[in-house]
């Protein structure tokens, strides 16, 4: 989700919900504890240089349990934040600790936001000689049998 869809998704929500994906809701006392824009520039296994940007929310929970982030409070949070920072209109990827901080994309279905799992990924695939499938070899019984080879019940063994 861009971040432009994320307010809009948050106009008319009496509550937040972030859903983990194991099914599990980050805790309703979070908090947003950053906002912001990074910047990555890379160099990809096959030599490429490659520039990436995204937008990160940093979801944190503690013990103040009496804590509670309303739909209103966080699209003021990110008005102010697109002003003081001048952010893009960019995907939005969202960090959360579990036994290490997390990273994950967002989507929103009937009215919460849903973490998704990022995974890794090669970037070169053309340059370091990955397939990109498995050729499916198919052993068939015939071409065995005419090739002389030994099978089940021919008595050659």
């Amino acid at each position: 989700m861009k971040l432009s869809e994320i307010k809009s998704s948050l106009n008319g929500l009496s509550e937040i919900t972030f859903r983990l994906p194991n099914g599990e809701a980050v805790p309703a006392h979070f908090h947003i504890t950053e906002i912001g824009q990074i910047n990555k520039r890379f160099i990809d296994c096959g030599g490429t240089v490659r520039n990436d940007k995204a937008i990160s929310f940093q979801l944190w929970e503690d013990g103040d349990f009496d804590h509670r982030l309303g739909a209103q409070k966080l699209i003021d949070i990110i008005e102010l934040s697109e002003r003081v920072l001048e952010l893009e209109d960019l995907e939005v990827e969202v960090e959360y600790q579990g036994d290490t901080i997390g990273k994950y994309s967002l989507e929103f279905h009937d009215s919460e936001f849903q973490l998704v799992a990022k995974m890794t990924d090669c970037l070169a695939k053309d340059k370091c000689g990955i397939p990109a499938e498995k050729p499916k070899v198919r052993l068939s019984m015939p071409s065995i049998q005419s090739s002389g080879a030994c099978v089940p019940g021919g008595g050659c063994c």
